[in-house]
C-alpha cells in the first residue's frame, strides 16, 4: 500500500462536548487500535457545522493528506457523499442511510434497541413515556424516533413527549426539568446518550422525582458515567469500541484497493441496572403523555 499513511475523521460537533461524552473517545479508540496494526494514523478535525466539514475534505483531497476518511453522524439529505465522489475521497459512511450510498458503509440497527427499551418499559407498567433525542436532523435520531412513535401508537398509547437535545449536560437539565414539569410528567424518560441521562438522573433527584422508585430512565451507550451513577442507570448498550474496530477494517479494505466487506454493528442490547421499575401503583399510565403531546425543540 502506497499513500498518505492517514485516515481522516471529521467531526461536526461542540468542541466542548468531546471532553465529557465517552461515546467519540471510544470510537476513536477502536479505530486506532486497528491503523496502529498497519502504522498509519487517524487525521481528527473538529469543526462546528458540515459546511465547515465539507471545507476541511476539500482540504484534505488538494493536499492529498489522507487516503480515506470515514463520515459519521449521517443527516437527511446530507451532502457530504456526493461531494466526497466529486473530490475523489474515498470514504466509509459510519451508521445509517436512507439510499443507496454508492459507497462503503458500517450500519447500525437505530429502531430495534428503542423497541426493546419501550418493550421493557410497557412490561413493567408504565404508559406516559418521553425521550429526550439527539438533534432532529441526524438519521439515527429520526428513526430511534419513528421506532419509538409506532411502538406508542401499536400498544395503544397516545404519541410520546420529545424533546430535542444536543448531547450536553446541560441539555439533560433543561429538558428533564422541563418533562417533570408538565402537567401529568412522563412516568419514563429514554435519552439518546448517557451524558444527558446522567445530568437528567440529577434533575429529577433535585426536582424530588425519587428514581425509580416514581421515575424510570434509560440512557443509552453505555459507559463508567452510567454505571457509576446512583442508582447505576439502565441502558441500550453498544459496543462502542468495536465500532470503531469495525469501520477501521472498512477503510483498510478501501485503502488496499479490495472489496469492501458488509458489516454492521450488532443490535444495543438492553442492560437493566438501578433506574428502571414497575410504574409506582397510583400512577396515571392508561392514558399517554399529557396534552402536549409531540416533538417539541430545545
Amino acid at each position: 500500500m502506497t499513500g498518505t499513511g492517514a485516515v481522516g475523521l471529521v467531526l461536526a460537533r461542540p468542541a466542548r462536548l468531546l471532553g465529557v461524552e465517552p461515546f467519540f473517545m471510544e470510537f476513536i479508540a477502536g479505530i486506532e487500535e486497528i491503523l496502529a496494526e498497519r502504522g498509519m494514523s487517524l487525521l481528527l478535525h473538529v469543526v462546528p457545522a458540515q459546511d465547515a466539514e465539507l471545507a476541511a475534505y476539500r482540504r484534505w483531497a488538494e493536499r492529498r493528506l489522507v487516503d480515506a476518511v470515514a463520515v459519521v453522524n449521517l443527516t437527511a439529505g446530507d451532502r457530504r457523499p456526493a461531494r466526497l465522489r466529486e473530490l475523489g475521497l474515498p470514504a466509509v459512511l459510519v451508521g445509517t442511510w436512507e439510499e443507496d450510498p454508492a459507497a462503503p458503509a458500517v450500519r447500525t440497527d437505530d429502531a430495534g434497541p428503542v423497541r426493546e427499551a419501550l418493550a421493557r418499559l410497557l412490561e413493567l407498567g408504565h404508559r406516559r413515556i418521553a425521550r429526550v433525542s439527539g438533534p432532529a436532523e441526524l438519521l439515527h435520531t429520526r428513526n430511534r424516533t419513528a421506532a419509538l412513535e409506532d411502538g406508542c401508537r401499536a400498544a395503544g398509547l397516545e404519541p410520546p413527549v420529545i424533546v430535542e437535545g444536543d448531547y450536553s449536560a446541560e441539555a439533560g437539565e433543561r429538558l428533564t426539568a422541563r418533562l417533570l414539569g408538565a402537567d401529568r410528567p412522563p412516568t419514563a424518560i429514554l435519552y439518546d446518550n448517557d451524558v444527558m441521562a446522567v445530568a437528567g438522573l440529577a434533575t429529577a433527584k433535585e426536582l424530588g422525582f425519587a428514581v425509580p422508585e416514581r421515575l424510570s430512565l434509560i440512557a443509552w451507550d453505555d459507559s463508567t458515567l452510567c454505571r457509576l451513577a446512583s442508582p447505576p442507570l439502565t441502558t441500550m448498550s453498544l459496543d462502542v469500541h468495536q465500532y470503531g474496530v469495525l469501520v477501521a477494517r472498512s477503510v483498510l479494505e478501501l485503502v488496499d484497493g479490495r472489496p469492501v466487506a458488509e458489516r454492521s454493528l450488532p443490535t444495543a442490547r438492553y442492560v437493566e441496572r438501578g433506574s428502571t421499575a414497575p410504574r409506582a401503583a397510583g400512577a396515571e399510565g392508561t392514558a399517554g403523555v399529557a396534552g402536549a403531546a409531540g416533538t417539541t425543540g430545545a
